[in-house]
Formats: structure tokens, C-alpha cells, sequence
């Protein structure tokens, strides 16, 4: 009887554990942003990080931020529809571990739907 109840215990811990690996993964998560509006996703990174954006319209303007503070380098020249920006300590960009936010603002005159992706550390290679 003990070996049944110990073997759906861990059954029990390893399924909670895969699910909780997969819950982890950074999903696309899409939202309308209408004009003047700013919307920002985030998670911590130790090593590196990744932005993703798209936009419907006219577009938006995408940034990375690290623990709330734009990085310079990394903000979309205007309004666009695609945008990427990675910082990486393998290239010298990474600031350090911290939160790092991928960023849209909605500058236009029309509504627009931006899809964000935030991805950190072994997420990406």
C-alpha cells in the first residue's frame, strides 16, 4: 500500500512539475492599446534578454527596459509594426540580472493591437 501512495506522489510531483515548466515559457500575449497609451510585460533575467513586438496600423514605439529604466540602444525609431532589441552578457550588452520589460506605446491617432514577447535566459539561444 505504501509503494502505491509514494508512487502517485511523485507521479503527482512530476506532473506539477512539467507544468510548471511550461507555465514558465514566455507566451505572446496580445492586447489594443488605444492612443497615448503605454503597455509593458516583464520578467527577471540573469544572463540575457529578448523583446518582441508587433502592431496593427499605424503601429507603436517598442523599448526594453531594465528594472524600469529604458536601455538607450534598444527603443524602435518611431512608430513601427515589427520590432526585436536583446541584450546579452555573452555580447557585452546585458546591464546584469534584474526585471527586464519589453515596452509598446501607442503614439498614433488610431487604435492599435500590439502583440508582445518577453524571453530571458535559456528561453532563446
Amino acid at each position: 500500500m505504501f509503494a502505491k501512495i509514494a508512487t502517485a506522489t511523485v507521479a503527482t510531483g512530476i506532473a506539477l512539475l512539467a507544468a510548471s515548466t511550461s507555465a514558465s515559457a514566455s507566451p505572446q500575449i496580445t492586447k489594443t492599446l488605444v492612443p497615448g497609451e503605454q503597455w509593458c510585460i516583464g520578467q527577471y533575467a540573469y544572463f540575457q534578454a529578448r523583446g518582441d513586438g508587433m502592431a496593427t496600423n499605424q503601429g507603436a514605439k517598442f523599448k526594453l527596459q531594465y528594472n524600469g529604466v529604458t536601455i538607450p540602444w534598444t527603443g524602435s525609431p518611431g512608430l513601427v509594426t515589427n520590432w526585436a532589441a536583446e541584450v546579452r552578457s555573452s555580447l557585452g550588452t546585458f546591464p546584469g540580472a534584474g526585471y527586464y520589460s519589453a515596452c509598446a506605446t501607442n503614439n498614433g491617432t488610431m487604435n492599435t493591437k500590439v502583440t508582445l514577447q518577453i524571453r530571458t535566459d535559456g528561453e532563446f539561444y
